[in-house]
């Protein structure tokens, strides 16, 4: 049983060397990282209890799901987390460990997906950010999340809503017309709606702790966090 989609993984490896090239195909990623990582790091300090201090994330253990080139994983690295970080493209992980390499960052890196981790391996938060919408099995990859999040861990789900205003957005918009993305980088078909995604959740005894919306804004070029979840969102869950 694997969770793995060989053509989506393809899609990435092709682009695996412009991880790091904030002007390149990822620049949407290097634009919506601020927007995550503030968001990701007040609910952990929230859920934790944690001081605002130059490395509060010390001690936690923190699974970054499709980690890419380490786009998430390098500033929480940097914040005093202790990061693995799993992405199923080989050249990814490459890209991930030399830039951390370079950055004199203490990253693990593995090329693995959730379901080859071992069960023992426990975490205290675990990532996935924009992978749902890429794996060929939503149940059995948020089954393995669930089995290596330690009980009163948080997870972090951020994905794309199937609605019209996400395909006109995301896709005909995003990847037609900005040519933000290479096209067909996302299949709408395979986005979710947040019902359902907390439906999935809620089966594998996760509650929903937050949920959140992220949208563009146009004459800032800035992502921000609001109520509308129509295109961009991300649940906060905590495993039971």
């Amino acid at each position: 049983m694997t969770t793995i989609n060989k053509e989506e993984i393809q899609k990435f490896s092709n682009l695996a060397e412009e991880w790091w090239d904030v002007n390149g195909k990822f620049r949407p990623l290097h634009m919506f990282n601020p927007i995550r990582i503030q968001y990701i790091t007040e609910k952990i300090k929230k859920h934790f209890n944690l001081k605002n201090s130059q490395d509060f994330l010390k001690g936690l253990e923190i699974l970054d799901i499709g980690c890419g080139g380490g786009l998430i994983s390098e500033p929480l690295c940097r914040l005093g987390g202790n990061i693995t970080g799993i992405d199923a493209s080989e050249k990814n992980i490459k890209v991930a460990k030399i830039h951390s390499d370079k950055s004199n960052l203490k990253i693990k890196y593995l090329n693995k997906s959730p379901e080859q981790l071992k069960d023992f391996e426990k975490y205290d938060v675990i990532l996935n950010l924009e992978i749902v919408e890429h794996v060929s099995d939503v149940n059995l990859y948020l089954n393995s999340c669930h089995k290596l999040l330690k009980k009163n861990g948080i997870m972090f789900t951020a994905t794309l809503n199937r609605t019209l205003v996400s395909y006109v957005k995301a896709i005909v918009g995003a990847e037609y017309i900005l040519r933000w993305l290479p096209i067909g980088t996302h299949d709408w078909n395979k986005f979710i709606k947040p019902e359902e995604l907390e439906k999935i959740l809620s089966s594998l005894k996760f509650s929903t702790l937050d949920i959140a919306g992220l949208e563009f804004n146009p004459f800032f070029k800035k992502w921000k966090k609001s109520n509308n979840l129509s295109v961009n969102y991300i649940i906060c869950s905590l495993k039971n």
